[in-house]
Formats: C-alpha cells, structure tokens, sequence
C-alpha cells in the first residue's frame, strides 16, 4: 500500500513554516472565506492560481478544468460560478486560459483521445468559430497559440451568460469578468481586452476582444 509519506512531510513542513510566520495564520484562515476573485484556469499543473497572482490561501475562489472551459451543461462550473457571485459575492470573475495549453492543442490536432473528446469538442467549436482567422496563420505554434486566446475570450463571454452573473448585473451588483492568458515560458499574464461589468457592454467588448491580436500585449 502507498501512502506518499513524502507529500505529508512536505505538508508538515508547510504548517510550520506558517506557524512560525503567524501564529494565529490558520486559526484567522478557518473562520471564513472571504476572496476577492473567482479564477477559472486550466488544470494544467505548471499553472497554480494562487502563485502566478502572487495571493494567498483565502484571497483566490478556483476552478480548474481542462483547458479553462466554461460549459453551459456543466453544472460543476456553474454551481462554483453560483456560489462565488451569489454568495462570496466576488467582484471579479477571471478567466485565465495559457499558451501551451494540452487541452487546446489536442482540439486543434485531433487525436483520439476517448471520454476526452467529447470535451474538447467545445475547443473545436471555437476554432470553428474563428475558422477565418486561424487558418490564415501558417504556423501551427502561432495558430494554436491564437486559439489559447480566443478560447479565454469565448468562456469568459460563457461566463457574462451565465444565470448567475446575469442577475447580478440585472440587481446592480459590482462585478466585471476578464479573460487573461498566462505565458509559460515567462510567467507572465496578459489581458486579453476583455472586462465586462455589465450586460450592455458585453457585446462590444468583445467584438474588440477578439480583433485584438495579443502581440501588442507582450510586453
């Protein structure tokens, strides 16, 4: 039987170091939550929220999924999507997509991968959305890079379509949704354009948005 002694050694280490910082660090912790940002990222492991933003534990409310989908039927996401707007009442709703990203090369290549498919076929959709656009790019690296982006853009108008945020708009709520990327090979994050914080904006940005070629962005 395995019991990775090592990851609870790690741990160990972690809460004393902690302790050692602020005493009282997970007794204020275990109270209440109280973030600022709901973060919806890929699963991807060289992508950990919290670091890349620079918070800690209790600043950042997570979802995770291949590829930072936001899927009308996928009611995981909708229920966290619920619980931060209607609940935590965060006032900002991020949507971090990645260059590199496995989820979107796959469904720019598509190899049979199984249950996977039928997932990633919502990535598919978006590159046949922007059909136009991708296929003018010639290399594959550029194109599958672009497709990163749109598909940040596309879920976090996913997001501005949600019950959820909808309502919250409708009752005067504060509260703007973005769509971001994150480079790997720099760690740094890009604004892709797109911060709605209203239903009347919603299209107009992201028409902008998606005009937007990021390269103007790396900088």
């Amino acid at each position: 039987m395995k019991h990775l002694p090592e990851l609870f050694a790690n741990n160990r280490a972690w809460a004393h170091a902690q302790l050692a910082r602020d005493p009282s660090y997970f007794k204020d912790l275990a109270r209440e939550q109280h973030p600022r940002y709901l973060w919806i990222g890929c699963s991807d492991s060289r992508v950990p929220a919290n670091d890349i933003v620079g918070l800690h534990p209790g600043d950042l409310f997570v979802h995770r999924n291949i590829a930072n989908m936001v899927v009308h039927s996928d009611l995981n996401c909708l229920s966290v999507v619920q619980f931060a707007v209607e609940v935590l009442k965060v006032p900002d709703v991020i949507v971090c997509g990645h260059y590199g990203c496995g989820g979107v090369t796959a469904a720019w290549r598509h190899p049979p991968l199984g249950l996977m498919d039928h997932w990633l076929r919502h990535v598919e959709d978006v590159a046949l959305k922007h059909s136009a656009e991708l296929g003018g790019i010639t290399e594959e690296t550029d194109a599958i890079d672009r497709l990163c982006e749109l598909n940040a853009i596309e879920q976090a108008m996913n997001v501005c379509r949600t019950d959820a945020v909808r309502d919250a708009w409708a009752q005067g709520q504060d509260l703007t949704v973005h769509a971001w990327i994150y480079c790997l090979a720099d760690g740094r994050l890009h604004d892709l354009g797109f911060a709605v914080a209203c239903t009347e904006e919603m299209n107009d940005v992201y028409r902008d948005a998606v005009r937007t070629r990021t390269e103007s962005l790396r900088v």
